[in-house]
Order: C-alpha cells, then structure tokens, then sequence
C-alpha cells in the first residue's frame, strides 16, 4: 500500500525557480508575501496533507458513506480532519479579511491545494466546494447576504455546494425546472428537485449552504431566464446563527465507481426560503464565477490523483523483482531484477512523470495568472492574464483529467495483477479519476468552449495570444544546446497548430458541425501544446541550474524527462490534427436509427 508524500522538491522548483512567485508578489505590491512564507505555508500544508489527512484515503473508500434519516455521514476520521482543517486556519487562506479571511494570493493556494487532492481527493471536495461558493457570494451576493453567510463559510464552520443539474436538465441547463416565487419581504420560495449535488449533505459542518438556479415566474426561455439563490439547509436565526430547518433535505445518496467518501445527493427544495444572487435572469452569469474555480478545481484534481499514482508506481517499480535486465543482472545477489529495469516499464514511468511534473507546472502557471489578474497594478496586464485564464480553463481541466486517466492507468499496469486488486490501492486512483472527465462540464463540452468560444469566439485572438506565449520562451531558451531540440520541436508544432486553427475556422463557416468533430481533438492538442512550452521553460531553467551545478541529479532527471515529452509524447499531436481535419462528414454520414441493434 503506498503512503503520499507531498512533493516538495518540485513543488519549490516550480513556485521559486520556474514561475518566480515571490518576484510577481513584488511587483504587484505585496512585499510581505516573501519566499520564507511561501516555504512555510508549503511545509505546514505538507504535513497536514502527509500525516492529517492522507490516513483517512483509503479509510474513506473503503467505509463509505452512511446514509440514514435522510441524513449523511462521512467516514471515521473525516470530521477530525476537517475540524483540524479549520482550527489550522487552512479554510481561511484566499479569502479577503474582511470575511476573517487571510487574503493570501489564490493562484499559490493551488500548491496546497494539489497537496489536499493527493491526500484525499474526495475529503477535498468538501472544502473545495465550499471555497466555490463562497467566492461567489462575495461577487456577486448583495452586502447583507454577504454579511450574514461569508464569515462562518469562511470559518469552515458552515459548507457550501452548486445545485445546477437535474433529472431532465444536464449540460442543458436552459430547460431546468426548478422554480422561485417571489415573497413580500424580499426573499424567494425555492422549490425543485436537483441531482447529482456534491456535498449536498453531511455531518462536517452545521449547516450547508446551496446556491440554487431556478427561474422566476416571468423568467424568459432558456438560459436567459436563470436565476441564482442562496438556500441554506437551515436559516440562520437574529444572532447569526443555526436556526429552524428550511425545508432542504437529501432524498438519496449515489452508488459511485469512485469518490466513495463524497456524497453526491438527490436534494429536494421543498418551498425553500432562499435570497438571489445577483440580478434576475443573470444566475448562469454568476454561478460562472463557480464554476470556472471548480472546473480548475478538478483540473487540479486530475493532477493530484496523477502525482499519488505516480509515487506508487515508483514504489512498486523499484521493489517488485520480476525477470533480468537485458544487459545483465542488476541484482546478482537477488532472485530477479527489480521491474524499473526493463525499458517497458521505464516508458510507462517517464509517460507518468512527464505528465506530473509537465502539468503541475501548466497548473501553477494558470495559478500565477489569476494572481496577475486580481493584484497587478497594470490594467492592461490584469486584463491580459484574464483572458490567458479564460483560454487555459477548458485545457486544465480537460487535458489533466484526461491525463489523469492515462497516468492512473499505467498504475495499475505498473502493478500487474497486484494492481487490479484491492490491496495495493491503485485501483482506487484509477476509480477516483473517472469522474474527472465527466463532472464540471464533461470534456465533451471542454473542448467545444475552447474551440468554439475562446478560439473561434475571439476572432482566433486567444490562440494567437498563448502562440506569442509560447513563441517568446523559444526565442529565450531555444540557444540553450541542451534545450534547442526541444525549441525548435515545439516551434514546429506550433506553425501546424496555428495553420489547423485557421483551416478549422473556415471549416466551420461553411459548417458549424465542423466544430463539434474537432474539438476532443483540438483540446488535446492544446493540451500537448502547453505542456510542451511549460517542458521548454523547465528544461530551460533546469539547464541554467546546472550550468550552476553540472553534478545536481534533481535538474539532470528534468532534461531527461523533458526529452522523453518532446520525442515520445508531443508527437501524439500529429494524429490528432489528422483526425481533426478529417471533418464532421464521416461522423454525420449515418442516420441516427441506423445506431441500433437489429
């Protein structure tokens, strides 16, 4: 069974060495948040994430969840987490002081936040939810609203969660039926059934605060006509405090593949008081400011999951005995050579490897953006990081779930047999990660707001504006001999990929189901792409290290790793630009009765 152990090593490699947190604070101003806080706040969350909360992981799958009553409860150990999650200050990091927050920049709390994941991604959803909401309703919730609810959300000591979907309503959200009626007082009777609610009861924190989409009575079709509400599972009394229930309850709890300690709720809002958010009409507006922070959430998720796979994998590899080198045993003293001999499995290794370390820094460096884009002084540059953000969302939160599929799978095929049983634990990476894909808006629907809305949307600026990106860390680090093959790599990609933008663009003129056949396609090169200019930037740095230090195994293990992207994995881009000009024809051609079993 394997044990998680924060990464530290490259965690500060790519917070102090690549991305430079503490030069950015400077600049924006913020001189206080110097490199020995960034190290201590790394140090304390490792020991959380490695001695608190990794214990209860495998505690949470296999004990689940109880539910009785209509109400949830979480696995041993969870509630003494999340108390000492609380009492440690962690629930406090992002939030302004106002709210008794500590105003620490998000983009950084991302490095505590993959620490969380690994520890015990479906714990982590708790908080993380919590964090969504909460950052909402200080966007866009009126002052009292924000008064009565952010402090205790802030504490830890009240929850909250998104309730979007139901039965007939999924991706659609413009058919949804939940309803609001209007009262004298100001508020709103929410009544309506949603599904699939992450959180949506459990005996962590004493009450739970939803924010609900319904429509109001004159509410127009569609989209245009949702509303955001504020319904907390019990209304809070003249002090602030726990009051009468409010007409919330949990009907059911899934049966999951995965996440087995994270309650996905059937919740009933029966004549709910709740309070909107916002202005009418404009909920889908708002509950975006959510969404966008939980969909990079699961991004960050694909990635934690990506980086405890990986750490068992290397554990097993270098432990299991299996056969002799082909050159000659390693271990004569040994019956058989440890695997991470053969070079089959060193390709499953280095794959794992690269896209850890490639997407912790793809990660990061979205992190540094949404610093940029709340702290610098430059409006011009607060705007620019937002629209980087804006274009990188879909591919954090596709591309890494999609790896984390991969990586997690090559656990268990690291592990052979012992993997596909219980005992070692990796199958339950691989069971956590599916959902990756499918939650927070599915891949499916990743892609096409990449392609359709930050691609094509744009005028094709957003693309252009990450190949200038892109572009400018070749000019800096393409010299450099060690990191030139990999320059000039991903230079030449970059002209394909900028000329099957433009081909795709006037495709889809002609044919607007030219975007929906691209698009998984497109995600992936995108993907592919910025991981190859996060590698490039790496390597780079890594280079310079050890021109410092020729003899430091730490840098000459990223130039290594670095070579196995560039050679074995950026090529994947060139099937999947064939596949993205194949066109929409072939998936067309075939009448849809024509799918059935005859």
């Amino acid at each position: 069974m394997y044990s998680y152990r924060a990464p530290l090593r490259d965690i500060r490699f790519v917070v102090h060495e690549v991305l430079d947190f503490e030069e950015n604070y400077r600049a924006y101003g913020r001189e206080e948040l110097t490199r020995d806080l960034l190290e201590g706040i790394l140090e304390e969350g490792a020991r959380f994430a490695e001695d608190v909360l990794a214990p209860t992981n495998r505690v949470g799958d296999e004990h689940g969840l109880v539910f009785e009553n209509g109400q949830v409860q979480t696995p041993p150990g969870f509630k003494e987490a999340y108390d000492r999650y609380c009492q440690d200050g962690w629930s406090t990091m992002v939030f302004d002081p106002e709210w008794g927050g500590q105003g620490l920049p998000a983009g950084f709390a991302l490095s505590f936040g993959e620490m969380l994941v690994s520890g015990n991604m479906a714990w982590r959803m708790y908080s993380g939810l919590t964090e969504s909401a909460a950052l909402t309703i200080a966007a866009h919730a009126g002052e009292e609203l924000r008064q009565r609810f952010l402090p205790k959300m802030v504490k830890g000591e009240w929850s909250g969660t998104m309730c979007l979907t139901e039965s007939h309503s999924g991706t659609d959200l413009g058919i949804l039926k939940s309803r609001a009626e209007p009262q004298a007082d100001g508020s709103f009777r929410v009544t309506g059934t949603k599904i699939f609610i992450s959180a949506g009861d459990h005996d962590l924190t004493s009450n739970i605060v939803h924010l609900v989409l319904a429509r109001l009575p004159d509410a127009p079709p569609g989209t245009r006509g949702i509303s955001l509400f504020l319904v907390p599972k019990f209304l809070p009394d003249a002090d602030g405090n726990v009051g009468e229930a409010n007409g919330v309850s949990c009907g059911s709890i899934e049966h999951k593949m995965g996440i087995h300690a994270s309650p996905t709720c059937v919740m009933h809002f029966n004549d709910s008081i709740g309070w909107l958010v916002g202005k009418p009409n404009e909920g889908l507006a708002c509950m975006f400011t959510m969404m966008n922070h939980a969909r990079l959430g699961v991004g960050l998720q694909g990635h934690g999951l990506s980086e405890l796979a990986w750490q068992a994998s290397i554990a097993y590899a270098n432990d299991r005995l299996q056969g002799r080198a082909m050159t000659g045993a390693k271990e004569p003293g040994k019956p058989a050579d440890p695997i991470i001999v053969h070079p089959d499995v060193r390709r499953m290794l280095l794959t794992q490897k690269a896209f850890v370390e490639g997407g912790r820094v793809l990660c990061f460096l979205t992190g540094r953006e949404i610093d940029s884009a709340h702290l610098n002084p430059d409006e011009t540059a607060r705007r620019r990081s937002s629209d980087l953000i804006a274009f990188l969302t879909p591919i954090v939160k596709g591309f890494l779930t999609e790896a984390a599929m991969e990586v997690t799978s090559l656990a268990v095929q690291i592990h052979g047999g012992h993997g596909f049983i219980r005992q070692t634990g990796v199958e339950q990476l691989m069971r956590d990660a599916r959902i990756t894909p499918i939650y927070e808006g599915t891949n499916g629907v990743q892609a096409l707001d990449l392609l359709g809305r930050k691609v094509f949307g744009t005028g094709g600026k957003s693309q252009q504006m990450i190949s200038a990106r892109m572009v400018d860390s070749i000019q800096k680090f393409g010299t450099l001999p060690d990191v030139s093959p990999f320059a000039a790599e991903l230079g030449k990609r970059l002209e394909q990929w900028n000329k099957l933008t433009a081909e795709l663009g006037a495709a889809a003129l002609k044919n607007p189901e030219e975007v929906g056949a691209a698009a998984t396609d497109y995600l992936h090169i995108a993907g592919y792409m910025c991981l190859g200019w996060c590698w490039l930037v790496a390597a780079g740095v890594a280079t310079k290290k050890l021109a410092e230090n020729p003899d430091d195994d730490f840098y000459k293990a990223k130039l290594v790793t670095a070579r196995h992207f560039f050679t074995r994995l950026l090529p994947r881009v060139d099937s999947h630009m064939a596949a993205a000009r194949a066109g929409a024809a072939g998936l067309m051609a075939l009448a849809a009765d024509h799918f059935a079993i005859a």
